[in-house]
């Protein structure tokens, strides 16, 4: 099934009504460079820190590339997302990463949106369009991501979407250059199918 999917050259992006989840083309190198300079500051204090290449082409080429692959291989599906239109605009991107199999089933969230699209929906809408594609196409049992503690816009997009609050970790995530605190939140597949029914 994963195989089918994720045959490259076919994936069929992710879509709601105004949104086109897919994985990034090296095409998309001009857009993704011009939001994500805009949105630098906006975007630092939630990331880990940018190393003096993080714009540079050749690491967008990198990164193309190792999406591709995380892809094909089941590790992790990183999709850039774009609001629709004659002229698609990139407004954020969703990634579902730390993907274990076997007796866990599980992967973690994690997502960014352009500063200029902050309180627009965009992030709760991504999120709940790639719900289903984790549980139904790549059948996981559980959905994780962890927050900054004062990061309250993310966590609303979380608790939109059906994320339980699950505890506090110490220490979590290196985020600018700072070893932070984090919320943790997490979706089972049966709240996920409870949700959808009430």
């Amino acid at each position: 099934m994963i195989g089918r999917l994720f045959s490259l050259n076919n994936f069929t992006p992710l879509e709601t009504e105004r949104l086109s989840l897919r994985l990034p083309t090296l095409e998309d190198y001009p857009q993704w460079v011009e939001v994500r300079a805009a949105s630098q500051s906006f975007l630092k204090p939630y990331e880990p820190t940018w190393g003096e290449t993080e714009l540079a082409r050749f690491s967008f080429r990198h990164r193309v590339k190792k999406a591709r692959a995380d892809a094909a291989a089941d590790k992790a599906y990183a999709f850039l997302i774009f609001e629709k239109g004659e002229n698609p605009q990139l407004v954020g991107g969703l990634n579902l990463s730390n993907i274990r199999r076997r007796v866990a089933q599980a992967g973690t969230l994690g997502y960014w949106v352009s500063v200029d699209q902050i309180n627009k929906g965009i992030m709760t809408e991504a999120v709940a369009r790639v719900l289903p594609f984790i549980f139904d196409e790549l059948r996981l049992h559980r959905a994780e991501a962890a927050c900054l503690v004062d990061n309250h816009r993310s966590m609303r997009v979380l608790e939109k979407n059906g994320f339980a609050r699950e505890g506090q970790a110490e220490g979590y995530l290196k985020i600018d250059g700072k070893w932070q605190d984090h919320v943790l939140f997490g979706l089972t597949k049966e709240r996920y199918q409870t949700r959808l029914t009430t």
